[in-house]
């Protein structure tokens, strides 16, 4: 009967020990995921601003020499992220594709001037620094007109600007929902061991003698979920680049480690802070309360 009870208990730890470490996992794993949206915020937003083109439209007849001259200027531009040179001919086969139709045959010449595609750096990415570049440029003699969409510029920055908010405000709920479950699992933990607390309290162990086992312990389980956690974290990461090779380009080891690094501490110190405060709790009421808690 005995080895019966034994074995029952020992089942019933295990049990506790899982479904607290599953818990834990799944609400750090929330959080990781958070994280990487939050720490990739800022290369997504440079990522869309980047994307943002400029057209410089050349004289017709510039020489040779002009040309490679306003390439290199523009190459060194702090301004240019990525500069791309079209030719007329080029462009008059990009808009047959798009019109659908042979407009040089039909006009008998083609009226499409040379240009070249500008990819800017994102903080230039805003009106502001788009007209100031404008009156920059057409100050040269070889370039005919500056093009931009400026409703297009307004468009995205605003939109940037809305993302960030609504993700701060979603960032710091879900912050505080994925903290408060967490701090639930740590308490009824040790709200089902309040008896051996106050039983180890009332034959004279210390605060922290009783402390030291249930907070070691609950260390232990937020370690132990913050590396389940990081393996998922790495499982999708890892898949996600997989499925959408484009998304490589916006990663980095060095965010990738401070995620993790988030993760551990998140796991090991949130467990540490709700164990912590909720022993002391049960240390500090009467032992007949404990049966109408």
């Amino acid at each position: 009967m005995a080895n019966t009870n034994e074995k029952y208990s020992h089942r019933k730890i295990r049990s506790s020990f899982f479904s607290i470490i599953v818990s834990l996992s799944l609400v750090l794993f929330v959080l990781g995921l958070l994280g990487l949206v939050v720490l990739n915020a800022k290369k997504l937003s440079d990522h869309v601003k980047e994307n943002i083109g400029l057209s410089i439209i050349i004289n017709d007849g510039i020489k040779e020499a002009d040309l490679m001259m306003l390439k290199k200027q523009l190459d060194i531009a702090p301004f240019v992220k990525k500069s791309t040179f079209v030719t007329k001919n080029h462009a008059a086969e990009s808009l047959q594709k798009d019109l659908g139709e042979d407009f040089v045959k039909f006009l008998g010449y083609n009226p499409l001037l040379s240009s070249f595609d500008i990819k800017l750096k994102a903080q230039y990415a805003n009106n502001d620094s788009l007209e100031a570049i404008e009156k920059r440029l057409i100050l040269n003699n070889n370039i005919k007109e500056v093009y931009y969409q400026k409703s297009l510029v307004n468009v995205i920055n605003e939109n940037v600007k809305k993302i960030g908010i609504i993700l701060l405000a979603f960032c710091i709920l879900l912050s505080v929902i994925s903290i408060a479950l967490i701090n639930n699992t740590i308490r009824l933990y040790i709200y089902s061991k309040r008896f051996i607390i106050k039983t180890m309290q009332l034959v004279g162990a210390t605060q922290s003698f009783i402390s030291k086992p249930f907070i070691v312990r609950s260390v232990w389980n937020g370690f132990y979920s913050a590396l389940i956690t990081i393996a998922l974290l790495m499982g999708l990461i890892y898949t996600a680049q997989n499925n959408f090779p484009e998304l490589i380009e916006l990663q980095d080891i060095n965010l990738f480690i401070e995620l993790f690094l988030m993760v551990m501490i998140a796991g090991v110190g949130i467990t540490f802070i709700s164990t912590y405060f909720a022993v002391k709790r049960f240390l500090k009421i009467q032992t007949d309360e404990l049966y109408q808690l």
